[in-house]
Formats: structure tokens, sequence, C-alpha cells
């Protein structure tokens, strides 16, 4: 059994929430896993900028030795034998990916796996591989106490239960929420007092995720509608969306991408190179276009890291254009009345030489 507490996309800090606060509820869904499925050994895996918490969390694993409620027979119950040991990771946010963590779990570099095999099936060392993130795990108690049913209660049709919800940003009370599924951007705008009047964008799902305009405040949060991982990022209107927002995020992926996939390698490094051509006055509109067709080839990276790397330019074309548009030089393009043939016949001319083409 594995938990992912390796949270390292910007704006969530929901997992060190858990971790501070409510460890005990995610090792015990942790020993409920591990009994459903038969493991008898859970890793904590750890982001490497939570390293503070190792000796906090060491020392809530011995006391739940001592009560055995990890060890040999559980409880009493013979046979059930389950531990939990931590492991942190080394920073790298690709190790969020749940391959890629096995792979830094058993000591190697942690790029993501080919895949068939799938953990549940080949995993960690070999083994059949339960991953699940510490939001789940937290769940799964509360369903086994209060049944499946009381959870189906909350949310909507395609999206029941509820979501936890790290809200940083421009806002009066940033922190981490639990809602239901099926909350509007506009609930959530209310809850943490944010002046709506003075909210340019919210970004839904971190830097993988969409960046939404005010006009788009009214959609929910849910698979149907906005999914998202679970973090919101309010921007007022004084912020540089382009600048500070999306080219950060862009900076963001080329920093954490581990190499693997030519796509995701180059792509972002591109996409890097427009905006800033952009940003310095040099863009022309078929800029834009390039950016959204590059976006487009690296859906063809092996993990989600490289399929969403675009999404920060994507979205922010896609809802503020005119962001853009003010930048972009006008009635210009690359090749404007320029052939390039043409150009060649000309200089063979001028010296002389027979053209080769």
């Amino acid at each position: 059994i594995f938990c992912n507490a390796d949270e390292g996309e910007p704006g969530t800090f929901k997992d060190r929430v858990i971790l501070t606060e409510l460890p005990r509820l995610l090792l015990e869904g942790m020993i409920i896993a591990g009994y459903a499925v038969g493991a008898s050994e859970g890793i904590l895996y750890v982001r490497y900028e939570y390293r503070y918490l190792k000796r906090y969390l060491e020392e809530i694993l011995e006391n739940a030795r001592k009560k055995n409620y990890l060890g040999k027979s559980i409880l009493g119950k013979e046979g059930f034998d389950f531990d939990i040991r931590i492991q942190f990771g080394a920073g790298a946010y690709v190790c969020g990916e749940e391959s890629a963590l096995i792979e830094s779990a058993e000591g190697k570099r942690g790029e993501p796996r080919d895949r068939p095999p799938f953990p549940v099936e080949q995993g960690y060392l070999g083994m059949p591989t339960v991953v699940n993130n510490v939001e789940t795990f937290c769940s799964v108690v509360k369903i086994i106490l209060n049944g499946g049913e009381w959870y189906k209660s909350f949310g909507t049709a395609q999206s029941t239960g509820t979501k936890l919800l790290s809200v940083s940003g421009d806002c009066r009370y940033p922190g981490v929420y639990e809602v239901e599924w099926g909350f509007s951007v506009n609930d959530i705008l209310d809850m943490v007092g944010a002046v709506k009047q003075q909210v340019q964008a919210v970004q839904v799902g971190g830097p993988s995720g969409s960046l939404i305009g005010p006009d788009e405040f009214g959609r929910i949060l849910g698979y149907e509608d906005l999914s998202t991982g679970g973090s919101l990022i309010i921007f007022g209107h004084h912020r540089d969306l382009i600048r500070e927002v999306v080219l950060n995020f862009t900076n963001f992926f080329i920093e954490e991408s581990c190499g693997s996939c030519s796509t995701c390698r180059i792509i972002p490094v591109l996409l890097r190179e427009k905006l800033e051509k952009i940003l310095n006055a040099r863009g022309v509109s078929k800029d834009l276009d390039d950016m959204i067709e590059w976006s487009r080839l690296l859906k063809a990276s092996r993990c989600g890291l490289g399929q969403t790397a675009g999404n920060p330019v994507v979205s922010s074309i896609k809802n503020f254009r005119h962001l853009y548009e003010k930048m972009l030089q006008k009635n210009k393009d690359y090749d404007a009345g320029f052939d390039l043939l043409a150009a060649i016949q000309q200089g063979a001319e001028a010296t002389g030489r027979v053209p080769l083409v």
C-alpha cells in the first residue's frame, strides 16, 4: 500500500494540513486498505519539503505499534500483519505520478514507467501495489463509519462526496476547505472573502488545471464540469496574468520535467520562448496558433505532467486572449512578403553563381 503524500503542485497544501492535524485518520485509512487487499506493508511517501514532519509522524507510528494498530496480528486478528514506514522524496514533482513514485521508492531515478503492467499488477519491487492519495485514504474511514449511502448523499449525481480545496491568492481567508462537489466557483469566492469585482481570474486545479475568468465563475466543481485536484488560486486585477502566472507556470513545468519524453523536454521551452517574445512586444498572431498546436502535441507525453504542461498557455489564450492581443504587433507575420526561392535566385544572380534549386 502506497500513500502518495508527494503534493508538489503550486497552490496545493491540503495534504500537509492532514499530515499535521489528522495523521491518525490517514493511518487508519491505510490500515483498512491493507486489510482489504491483504497487504503486509504500507509506505507513506512524503514530499521532501515536509521532512520537518518526520519525527512527529514517526512518534505517531510508534504509538500505533504500541497499541497494536500496526504490527503482528493487529487487534487480535490472526494473520493480519501490517506495518507502515515513511519514505521521503527528493523534491521532484514528477514523483507525484504513481509509477514515478514507485521508481523513486525503489531507489531509482524518479520517472514514469511504461504501462502496462500497471502498479496493481506489478508495482513496488515487482509486487502488486495499490497507490492512493492522502484524501482518498481519509475518505475510506468516513465511508466505513457512516456507510456508502451517507457519503453519496453529498455532491452531485456524477461527483459524489466531498472535496478538500487549498485556496490561496488574493482573498481574505485563504486555507483548506472541505466542500461538497457541486459548489460553484462563486460559492468558494464568497466563503474565502474574495471581492468578486476585484477578482480577475481563478486558477482551478493548479498549473495543470484551467485559468478561468468572471464569466465562468458560475461553473461548478465536479467531474462533469470543472475537475480539480484540490486547489484554487485567486488573482486580482493588479496581477499580470501572462507574465506572473502563465510564464511562471510554464517555467515550473520546464523545471519539473524528468526529460524522458522529447515532447515534454522540448515543447515547454519553446512555449516559454514564445511567451517571452510576446511579452517583449515582438509577438504576432501566428504565435498564439503555434502555442495552441504545440500544446496539442504535448498530449503524446508519457505522463500527466507532460500532457498538461501546455494547459496554462491554452486556457489563458482561450479565456484571456485580449491580454495577448494587446501585446501583439499589428498586421505583421513571420514570412509576410518573403519568397525563399526568389531570394535564392536573386542572391545567385548577384554573385554570378548558378543556384542549386
